[in-house]
């Protein structure tokens, strides 16, 4: 799986693999990992999960290149257990786009609906 470097305000924050998603829906999501640059803004976005994120101008690049979306956010529940239950979920990525940087959703979900 491919490498989805996550940043704020143009600062690397971290990456995950966006493993999971909803072709259809345009939508991309995977365990956030953070890197050196979240600790900066992980009390902010732990108070702001669930809420507007829009200030943090997330975006995600993978082969350094941005994936074209019209949004992303964090889930940072990691305040309230001992795991790092962190969720980044990627929103509006439009076709054909979807397909060209997740083909492995499209291809799992044609699987599934025999579409």
């Amino acid at each position: 799986m491919p490498r989805f470097e996550i940043f704020s305000n143009g600062q690397h924050i971290g990456w995950s693999e966006l493993e999971h998603g909803d072709p259809p829906m345009g939508v991309a999501h995977g365990i956030f990992i953070p890197g050196p640059g979240y600790s900066g803004i992980q009390e902010q976005v732990r108070a702001s999960t669930q809420r507007d994120q829009r200030h943090f101008k997330f975006t995600v690049r993978v082969d350094g290149v941005e994936v074209p979306a019209s949004g992303a956010s964090i889930a940072d529940y990691s305040g309230n257990s001992e795991a790092d239950e962190m969720e980044v979920v990627v929103l509006g990525i439009e076709y054909p786009a979807y397909g060209d940087v997740f083909p492995e959703h499209v291809a799992a979900y044609k699987q599934q609906w025999g579409a």
